[in-house]
């Protein structure tokens, strides 16, 4: 039996792995191994892979018999490839250990770099470089890395700050300076003994010398990382599987801080804020990585493709030729990878090396327009297109931006680093920006950079505001990645964290104050200002075009009003699923009316408060037809508790007032209400039992849909009513409610001489109704499962009360996911597979639908696409997303659903099948 492989080794145009080896190497380590194969400048290195985390987790923290033997064997090709040995004291080869997922996590587990240099191997690197500056600097950093990131010194409370970052602030302020630049190579010296003797002092044991402890202490801290809090928090938040762990990547370091001749740099083939198709990257000389995406001094851009300030290099004028082949080199990788990179690259004395490629995250403007570019340049075919933005990418471009009529006052100006539109209370920490949104407020995250740990505050904040970075800064590709605004690099503004307060000029922003951002034009104002509806048009009406053409499924919306019905239609809506007729009941006069109609103690009191809004109703129908234009509309009749549309049983004033209204005394009322009152609502008098124990109600609401139908009508407009019963748990309800609706119909249509064609169904929101679906299926000439309830029903869980619970549910791994956001497949699933494959048989042809808020989810979407549903519907803002969802399930599962059958004279037999 072959022994298991767990080291992949890369360098000199040669790698054991490919990039489809994701799952295994990660997302770095598998790429990687492919630029190195392509005959990219990549320094030699080795991957350990992702089993060997499941296994480290699994055995108690242990690691493969055999893996350390494979790591040494490993690390003899890598100082091969690169002329050196690790631990040598004349030649020493230096690595750095970082961490690589299948999916980019960018910041969230540790790095360790400069791993092999102690005090022996220290002057080797002198000797080797003759820059004895840069050889402490290096040194200096790797000290405090490995002591922070391995050995674990923080600050032990919250007043204490980075204490490395003390120790060097004091050196700095006894020698007078204010940079990191300006400190010599005897301050450097000295800061990495201090730097020791602060770990000493800390944690009682001294820094470890021996280059193999030091690798394996980083490798172990690398996979401890995957289970960090933000790492844990990122996957929480990007739906990241726990079991996936992470790969370990050893890779020989190159140096960007030696000197003038030397730069490093983070680039993106394209420009992954608006799409455009440019090189776009920024760069420091004589610095590390990590200053570029720390945001610790000010990058350059690497071209002139866009304005650059006056007076401003760019790579392209310092270091022609390395530029010129850093171009070849993004030409080469987006023709390879036919998608947007993301890549990293260092130039150590005037030779380039390329660190990293991955998909470049984008914003969902940038995913949508290099999508279309990508067909268009021939690249890419429709499906892949359509397959490159994710649906939830969407929401970036439904929502609204600052209105650019409105009047503002600017105080500063930033780097446009993730576009869209935020107003917010300014907070100075990701604590409060969580305690504040979970209190309902808006919140502006005002940071002087951010770091990881800040990932909970930047997800719950409407928009992230940083003094320090620049394009390619933490902030920017966490906040792009997210679809927040995030306006970055504000140098003009200044932090005080102590006095919860921020300045520019003369001008002082203290917590709590509001604040408005652009980000796409990188600026900051005073105040609220007011936002505009975003228009669709260009790139998305062309996406979206493609999207339609390829999914099965339908798009319907929940829409209440004519508003939100004109709304849904410009983002595509193809009808309305859900018309929920009791939100129609809240508005002015009408909640009155509604009440006498309640309160009223006999048949005659109920009907002369109906009269009352019947025509209120109508009218609301005649909207919503209107702005449909001939889409299929379907109606809900009255489905929750009359105790809903109640004054409070204590709430006196109330009382009174409709006691004075209707002409009774109010403890009379106050008895009724009273009366009322049921320990399970939920699960009492509502629904189809609302309009069997007072048909009235029903005979109103079939009238004012008919009267409006064919008023609408007469106006030459088509209209597709489909009235729909809810909570029907037996097919003896439905037909006692059905026979309602077609007696007001037939009605009405003779009254106005008007002939409408209409539907009548059902809500499939109970367990019951799902097993008997074959015999509701003889009165009801469509299905629109109602998931929100039947979730509820099957599981036994109040939505509204086990928020808490489900939470925790998912945490424990109980649960895999909300299964009010995210439908049950096993359980409620099964339900609603068994209800369209029941109702089908009897009704060959029968219209089936979803109108919970699973409607709008994309994973739920994939669910309603297999089972063969023939449209899904959901909230306004989320037909776009559910249009996309539903091309990608097509996509994803290759041949069409099986949609439902032609309707067939022979379903006329069934009881009921004709329309009207």
């Amino acid at each position: 039996m072959a022994k298991q492989k767990y080291v992949y080794f890369f360098g000199d145009g040669k790698a054991d792995g490919k990039a489809d080896m994701k799952n295994l190497l990660g997302g770095k380590g598998a790429n990687i191994a492919e630029m190195t194969n392509l005959g990219i400048p990549v320094p030699a290195g080795f991957t350990i892979t992702t089993e060997v985390c499941t296994y480290f987790y699994d055995k108690g923290q242990k690691y493969p018999l055999g893996l350390k033997k494979d790591v040494a064997a490993a690390l003899k090709k890598v100082e091969k490839s690169m002329g050196a040995k690790f631990g040598d004291p004349k030649n020493p080869l230096l690595v750095s250990v970082r961490s690589g997922a299948r999916v980019s996590m960018p910041g969230m587990m540790d790095t360790v770099l400069n791993i092999g240099l102690n005090d022996t191997t220290i002057q080797g690197l002198i000797d080797k470089t003759g820059n004895e500056r840069f050889a402490y600097d290096a040194y200096r950093r790797f000290v405090n890395m490995y002591g922070d990131v391995v050995m674990g010194v923080r600050p032990r409370n919250e007043k204490e700050h980075d204490p490395f970052e003390e120790v060097m602030e004091a050196k700095k302020k006894k020698r007078g300076i204010k940079m990191d630049l300006e400190l010599s190579a005897q301050d450097l010296k000295e800061l990495v003994g201090e730097f020791k003797a602060l770990i000493k002092k800390r944690l009682g044991v001294p820094f470890p010398e021996e280059p193999m402890d030091q690798l394996w202490g980083g490798i172990s801290a690398v996979f401890e990382s995957w289970n960090i809090p933000r790492a844990i928090s990122y996957r929480q938040i990007h739906g990241i599987p726990e079991d996936w762990g992470t790969a370990v990547n050893v890779q020989a370091m190159v140096f960007g801080n030696m000197g003038d001749d030397s730069a490093t740099g983070v680039a993106f083939t394209r420009d992954p804020a608006t799409g455009e198709n440019y090189f776009y990257g920024e760069y420091l000389t004589n610095a590390q990585g990590e200053d570029v995406v720390a945001g610790i001094r000010t990058p350059q851009p690497i071209n002139r493709a866009k304005k650059v300030p006056k007076g401003m290099n760019t790579l392209e004028d310092e270091m022609p030729p390395l530029y010129k082949q850093l171009a070849g080199i993004r030409t080469t990788l987006e023709k390879h990878y036919r998608d947007m990179q993301d890549i990293e690259f260092t130039i150590q004395q005037g030779k380039l090396w390329m660190l990293q490629t991955r998909t470049g995250k984008r914003t969902a403007a940038a995913a949508v327009k290099i999508a279309v570019d990508m067909v268009k340049e021939r690249r890419i075919t429709k499906p892949e297109a359509v397959m490159r933005v994710s649906p939830d990418q969407l929401d970036q471009l439904l929502h609204p931006t600052l209105d650019p009529k409105a009047v503002r006052e600017k105080i500063a100006k930033g780097l446009p680093a993730s576009p869209g539109a935020a107003v917010g209370q300014v907070v100075f920490s990701a604590e409060e920006a969580e305690q504040w949104a979970n209190e309902g407020k808006k919140v502006i995250l005002v940071r002087i950079e951010t770091s990881p740990d800040d990932i909970r505050g930047m997800n719950v904040a409407e928009g992230i505001l940083t003094t320090r970075g620049g394009m390619t800064s933490h902030a920017a590709v966490v906040a792009r990645g997210m679809g927040k605004c995030c306006v970055a690099g504000v140098g003009e503004i200044s932090v005080d964290y102590k006095k919860g307060n921020f300045s520019v000029g003369k001008t002082v922003v203290k917590e709590g104050a509001w604040i408005s951002m652009d980000g796409t034009k990188g600026e900051v104002y005073l105040g609220q200002v007011p936002k505009v509806e975003p228009k669709l048009t260009g790139d998305f009406g062309t996406f979206m075009k493609w999207a339609d053409e390829i999914r099965v499924l339908k798009v319907r919306t929940n829409a209440d009003t004519p508003h939100d019905s004109g709304v849904a239609r410009a983002f595509g809506a193809e009808g309305i699923g859900l018309t929920r007729t009791e939100h129609m009941f809240f508005e002015g006069e009408r909640i009155s009316a509604v009440r006498q109609m309640i309160l009223s103690e006999d048949v005659e009191g109920r009907k002369k408060a109906l009269a009352k809004i019947l025509p209120m109703q109508r009218e609301d129908f005649v909207g919503i037809f209107r702005a449909m234009a001939g889409l299929p509309v379907t109606i809900r009749t009255l489905d929750p508790p009359l105790h809903e549309f109640l004054p409070g049983h204590n709430d006196t004033k109330e009382i009174n007032e409709l006691a004075k209204e209707m002409g009774v005394k109010p403890a009379q009322l106050k008895k009724k209400i009273a009366s009322l009152a049921e320990f399970n609502p939920m699960l009492g008098t509502r629904g189809c039992r609302l309009g069997i124990s007072y048909p009235e109600i029903t005979e109103m609401q079939a009238r004012a849909i008919f009267e409006a139908a064919c008023k609408v009508a007469r106006e030459g407009k088509r209209v597709m009513p489909e009235i729909m019963i809810p909570l029907v748990g037996h097919v003896n309800e439905l037909k006692l409610q059905r026979a309602i609706v077609e007696e007001v119909a037939q009605e009405v249509m003779g009254k106005q001489g008007v002939k409408i064609k209409y539907m009548v169904g059902t809500m499939i929101e109970l367990p019951r109704a799902a097993l008997t679906a074959d015999q509701i299926a003889e009165e009801a000439e469509f299905f629109s499962f109602g998931t929100n309830d039947l979730t509820q029903t099957t599981f036994g869980m109040s939505r509204d009360d086990t928020g808490a619970l489900l939470a925790f549910y998912v945490d424990e791994g109980i649960l895999p996911k909300d299964p009010f956001v995210s439908i049950d497949e096993a359980g409620v699933g099964q339900l609603v597979a068994m209800g369209v494959e029941k109702g089908r048989a009897t009704r060959a042809g029968l219209k089936c639908g979803i109108c919970g808020e699973h409607g709008g989810d994309p994973d739920s979407i994939d669910f309603c696409h297999r089972v063969g549903l023939d449209y899904v519907s959901c909230s306004p803002y989320r037909v776009p997303i559910a249009r996309l969802s539903a091309a990608q399930a097509a996509i994803r599962h290759q041949a069409p659903a099986k949609a439902a059958p032609k309707k067939k004279a022979a379903a006329k037999k069934a009881k009921g099948g004709k329309k009207k």
